[in-house]
Formats: C-alpha cells, sequence, structure tokens
C-alpha cells in the first residue's frame, strides 16, 4: 500500500510538468498548418478553382470565400498556435475546416493517409520499384536512398489526427507559462490555474 501511495504522489508531482502538453500540441500543428495555409495562399487561383470544380476538385458552393476561409484559418491558427494566443477559440475553426476537409477531400479514400503495404497500389509500387531495381539499379538507388517510395492513399487520417490534436487544445488552453494566453489571463483577466498541484 505504502509503494502505492508513493506512486500516486510521483504522479501528483510530474502535473507541475502539465505545460508540455499543450506545448508540444502547440509546436506540433503549427508548421502544417502553416505550410498548408502557405502552399493554398501562394497559389490562391488554382486553389479556388480546386474548391469549385466538381470534376477535378472538391465541387463546393461559394469555392473564393471557403478557398480564403480554409486559407486564412490555417495561417492564422498556426500564428496563434505558435504564440499560444486565443489558442481555444483558433481551436474551433480549425477543426471545422479539419472536418471539411476530411468529408469532402479524403473520406472516399479510407482512413488510411498512407496506402497499406498489401494493398493493390503498394503491390503495383513493389512490383515498379523490383523492375526498376534490376534493369535501372542506379535510378533506383537514386529514388530509394533518401527512403521507400510509399503510395499516397489520401484518406481521412490525418485530417482526424489534427482534429482530435486540436479538440484536446479546446479544452486543455494554450497551457502555463509559455503562451499569451496565460499571461493574459493571469493579468489583465485576474484569472490562472494554480501553479502546484493539489497534494493526493
Amino acid at each position: 500500500m505504502k509503494l502505492l501511495t508513493e506512486i500516486q504522489r510521483l504522479m501528483v508531482l510530474t502535473q507541475r510538468a502539465d505545460l508540455l502538453a499543450p506545448l508540444l500540441l502547440r509546436l506540433y500543428l503549427v508548421p502544417i498548418l502553416w505550410e498548408s495555409g502557405g502552399r493554398k495562399l501562394a497559389h490562391m487561383e488554382a486553389t479556388i478553382s480546386w474548391f469549385g470544380n466538381p470534376e477535378w476538385g472538391l465541387g463546393l458552393p461559394f469555392p473564393a470565400l471557403l478557398a480564403w476561409l480554409a486559407t486564412l484559418t490555417e495561417v492564422g491558427g498556426a500564428v496563434a498556435l505558435l504564440l499560444g494566443l486565443g489558442v481555444r477559440w483558433m481551436a474551433i475553426p480549425l477543426m471545422i475546416t479539419m472536418l471539411v476537409a476530411a468529408l469532402t477531400a479524403h473520406w472516399e479514400n479510407g482512413w488510411l493517409a498512407i496506402a497499406a503495404s498489401d494493398s493493390v497500389a503498394a503491390l503495383r509500387l513493389d512490383g515498379l520499384l523490383e523492375w526498376l531495381a534490376q534493369e535501372h539499379p542506379g535510378r533506383y538507388h537514386y529514388i530509394t536512398e533518401l527512403g521507400t517510395p510509399v503510395v499516397l492513399n489520401n484518406g481521412i487520417e490525418f485530417a482526424a489526427t489534427y482534429f482530435v490534436m486540436l479538440l484536446a487544445l479546446f479544452f486543455l488552453g494554450a497551457g502555463r507559462w509559455l503562451s499569451l494566453d496565460y499571461w493574459l489571463g493571469r493579468y489583465l483577466f485576474g484569472y490562472h490555474r494554480p501553479c502546484t498541484p493539489a497534494t493526493p
């Protein structure tokens, strides 16, 4: 019983580092959102066309409006998460963006973002690589030296994962000490979380 009590005491002490979870979630998402939003922004006309075209794009209504909303949400979200500013508020439009992406761009491809190793697509890729290794070993080495090629399945896996991470940030907030939300809450609005965990 004493051992369990000591373990519980140590577990409570780890709460002193509870800022790490929201901080790492934020920092993980920042480059993903920045790159995605930045790519859309750099090619805005193509982005709008992709949002609106029903044949080779998403076929969404009001493509210009939705393209700009998605782009600004991702770019603004990256900045907000980096600074830890308005994180709970920013998580809402970002979660909506991930839901729309999952339902419109990825849903029909199933769950996996990368095709499973036993899928038809992956088996065809393996056959191509085997042929390349036999017929053009130099080219095979050039293609594979930086990693194993895979087939993009484009399923909802990544969008769903980012949604779950944003949902966690919605409930956790930006975290203590290393966020503007913490300092604004503490000094402007007069509230902050206790700095020491409760004793068991």
